[in-house]
């Protein structure tokens, strides 16, 4: 399998903040992510525009990041149509995939351990309909994030 880990994040009715997404299922075995927990075991990221603050080449800048803190991924949206995006995280070699629902009130991370070099071709695959029975068989290996109560499940 080339896909490795799986987080679904989506927007709680009780947040505040329009950008937070909470983790909502996992397979709780990424490092990275694992370590963004805080005291209470709950994992969320922010979603939303690239701080200008944040460096990089220009001419591939994306428009998008998951943030906590600091830049975890810039995230790259090829087609706006199809709801899918890509990106690696940072200080890894770790590629992310990612779908989205249609309003962006949700988003499946799909981990490649170790296939930053290759997230433009995972992506192909992705559009593709090629990591399908991958992707599925992450989700049946998800569980309900303990940090996240079961109310608002964001399209659960």
């Amino acid at each position: 399998m080339i896909l490795t880990d799986y987080y679904n994040f989506g927007k709680l009715p009780e947040q505040k903040s329009k950008m937070r997404m909470d983790c909502i299922r996992s397979t709780k075995g990424y490092p990275v992510f694992e370590a963004l927990r805080n005291k209470a075991g709950s994992l969320f990221v922010y979603f939303g525009d690239v701080p200008h603050s944040f460096g990089g080449d220009v001419k591939r800048r994306a428009d998008k990041a998951i943030t906590k803190t600091t830049n975890i991924s810039s995230v790259f949206v090829p087609d706006v149509e199809k709801l899918l995006g890509y990106g690696d995280v940072r200080n890894t070699q770790d590629a992310i995939l990612i779908v989205f629902n249609g309003t962006y009130s949700q988003m499946e991370i799909f981990v490649a351990r170790g296939q930053k070099n290759n997230r433009m071709q995972l992506y192909n695959l992705l559009a593709d309909g090629e990591l399908d029975s991958e992707m599925d068989s992450l989700k049946k290996q998800a569980v309900t994030d303990l940090g996240t109560s079961n109310k608002g499940e964001a399209g659960e």
